[in-house]
């Protein structure tokens, strides 16, 4: 995405709570969202779902971005989302928190300027970095061995 495109989506809706997303681009294909049982009948992701997708795979992203730009060829990165609700002061639902848990499939120490990428990648999350004007998100990068090398702890 540029500072200067637009992105455009189609939402129409065929049946109930499922609504089939069509993308500004035509190579890509149609997504259909619903939402759970009892409302929906589940025949794709709800729209929480497909934020924390939208949050993850932006940081995913941006990590992969930031470990090629110092000529590091990282394996495959996993990646992790948890969103956890709660309630506002109405009663009604809303995202109190999101956590993500990335694990690289490497070693820090296999890993050139590994502290200065840790440092910036997240910066360059447009995604997450738009979405944490108004719900925490909290991020997590682990190694290959488990060994936490940025962020906290992650939550079980």
């Amino acid at each position: 995405m540029s500072d200067t495109e637009t992105v455009t989506l189609t939402l129409t809706q065929e049946a109930d709570y499922s609504f089939r997303v069509a993308f500004d681009q035509a190579s890509l294909p149609d997504l259909l969202t619903d939402e759970p049982p009892p409302l929906g009948q589940d025949k794709g992701p709800d729209p929480t779902r497909v934020l924390a997708a939208s949050i993850g795979s932006c940081l995913g992203s941006s990590l992969l971005f930031a470990l090629r730009k110092f000529k590091n060829t990282p394996g495959a990165i996993v990646i992790r989302m948890r969103v956890y609700p709660t309630r506002n002061e109405q009663g009604r639902l809303r995202i109190g928190n999101i956590t993500a848990e990335i694990q690289l499939a490497e070693n820090a120490g296999d890993y050139k300027q590994i502290e200065r990428i840790l440092a910036q990648f997240e910066d360059f999350c447009v995604v997450t970095q738009s979405v944490r004007v108004g719900v925490p998100v909290e991020v997590t990068v682990l190694d290959a061995e488990g060994a936490v090398l940025h962020g906290d702890i992650p939550s079980a």
